[in-house]
């Protein structure tokens, strides 16, 4: 994507739409911050998890190495949050995605997080199998 533009829902190639809840509001009758990263999950797990084959090698798991989350606009309920995603990156064990919050078609927040294929008994970094990169190569920003 580019740096100076203000992305919309449209340049991201997942897209994944989650309902605003009134529970999801604070005192100040926005949603609060911390939900953010429940939207994002949500466009991760679209990902890595719900194309029906999982992403990971057997004995693995993804866990987040690093998440930088921008806060630009509220999100107010009623309403739904669009989350697009796409792959900045695949390293050898892991995978970069840039995510966006969307409401009403305004860019609400942005977000970079650092994904790691973990294994689960030696709890070290696990390369990508070549099915994972595959997949994840057609969700890369190109």
């Amino acid at each position: 994507m580019n740096e100076k533009s203000i992305p919309s829902i449209n340049d991201f190639p997942l897209k994944t739409t989650e309902k605003i809840r009134y529970r999801d509001t604070d005192r100040q009758g926005h949603v609060n911050n911390a939900v953010f990263s429940t939207f994002l999950e949500a466009g991760r797990v679209e990902l890595l998890y719900n194309s029906g084959e999982h992403l990971t090698s057997p004995g693995s798991s993804f866990v987040i190495a690093s998440l930088k989350l921008d806060f630009l606009n509220e999100i107010n309920w009623p309403g739904e949050i669009e989350i697009g995603t796409v792959v900045k990156k695949i390293g050898r064990s892991s995978i970069t995605l840039e995510q966006g919050l969307f409401q009403h078609a305004k860019y609400i927040a942005q977000a970079e997080t650092v994904i790691v294929q973990m294994n689960n008994k030696t709890r070290k970094s696990k390369p990508l199998n070549d099915f994972a990169i595959e997949k994840l190569n057609c969700f890369i920003n190109k």
